[in-house]
This record gives C-alpha cells, structure tokens and sequence, in this order.
C-alpha cells in the first residue's frame, strides 16, 4: 500500500514475473523467473510454473536459495547444490547433497520440476547468521557464480563485484565496533581454514581461471566491451 498525505495512492499485489532473456552470443534463451515466496497454495503455485517451463521447451532448471550458517564474511561464500538425479548432478560435477528436513518453496519447485521430467539443480549460498539482513551481494555474486559454471556461460554482473567487496568492508567495520564479535568471526575464520582441503582450494582456483577465459573471450567477440 501506498499512502501519501493521508490518501491512498497505490495498492500492489505481489507476484511472480517470467522474463525471456536472449544474451548475445550466448546461443540459448534464458527464462528468468523473479517473485516472492508464496505464503500459501504452494502445489498449484509450482504446478504453473512448471506448466510454463514446459511449454517454453526448457531444458534445465536452476534454483537460487540462500541459508544462515556459521561462514565467516571475510571467506568465499559457500555454496551447495542439489540435483534432480544422479545422471545430473554426475553431468555438472555437482557434490551430493544428503538432507532430511524442512523445505522451501526452491524445494517444492525442484521436486515438482524432477516429477515433471524437467532436470533440476538447485544452489544454496551459505550467508553468515550475523550479517542475515538482505540484501547480500556477496552471496548473490557466489550464486551467479554458480550459475555461469553449470551452463558454461559468463554472465553480466554490472556493479555486482563492487558491491560485494563494499559489504565486506562494511561488516568489518561493524565486526571492529565489537570485541565479541571480532573474537567470534576469528574463530569462524580458524575453524574454516582449518577444513578448507587442499584438493577444494585447487578446485576453486580452477573454477575461478575458467571465469577469467570466459570473459575475456566474450571481451574479445564484443569488441573488448
């Protein structure tokens, strides 16, 4: 709702837009889907969305959710996924992914895409729980990070990366105000560190140089744009 000076100007309806995408260059279509989570009536929402997807002939699914977890701020975001079966997730080198629990509405809709025969993958970025308030660019930026490595694309990111390295110096700035939170992040830091494997680091190093190609090939067939 929206009133000013005591009268109602606008009332807006919350709701779920579908976007059709055609990157240049990119060889494929892009359908974006961009919404809130529905606070009811979860089967018929994900029944339409998965009528769309299969009308508009998609290929593969790709779910974006975000968790609170123990992850320092001052560490790369992580991110996990989930496919729809084991033939997909070998396909994308995706680790597998053991969970009984609670879900989501990015639950529901990749069980509804699996039940559908659509192929489905879904990435979590792992936010720190003492930094919860959105938005994260940091992990928004992990997430489409994600998403550039299953499809093998790189993606516009804009200011994204800025943004990301402004959060960062933000939530240390407020970590300094506060011995006991400085105190906390460390240890978050050493407890990291201390399970971050060597084989994980080289895997992430490799992701990262495979980015770098990417973009500067589309560099290269844009003109340098």
């Amino acid at each position: 709702m929206e009133v000013t000076d005591g009268q109602t100007d606008r009332l807006v309806w919350p709701t779920t837009r579908l976007s059709v995408a055609q990157p240049a260059g990119l060889g494929r279509d892009l359908v974006l889907v961009h919404g809130i989570e529905p606070n009811m009536r979860w089967r018929g929402f994900s029944s339409e969305l998965v009528a769309a997807f299969t009308e508009l002939e998609v290929e593969i699914v790709i779910l974006l959710g975000a968790l609170l977890a123990d992850s320092p701020h001052t560490r790369p975001v992580p991110v996990s996924a989930g496919a729809s079966d084991a033939d997909l997730a070998a396909r994308l080198h995706v680790e597998p992914v053991d969970y009984k629990g609670p879900t989501g509405i990015v639950g529901v809709l990749q069980h509804a895409c699996a039940t559908a025969g659509i192929p489905a993958v879904s990435l979590w970025a792992a936010v720190p729980h003492y930094v919860a308030q959105p938005p994260s660019p940091k992990a928004t930026l992990a997430l489409l990070h994600g998403v550039e490595d299953i499809l093998d694309i790189s993606l516009p990111l804009s200011d994204l990366p800025d943004e990301a390295r402004a959060w960062e110096r933000g939530v240390d700035e407020l970590a300094e105000q506060d011995s006991e939170v400085a105190d906390y992040v460390r240890t978050l830091e050493e407890a990291k560190d201390a399970t971050d494997l060597p084989e994980a680091s080289g895997d992430a190093i490799a992701r990262e140089f495979e980015r770098y190609l990417r973009r500067r090939g589309d560099r290269g067939e844009h003109g340098g744009r």
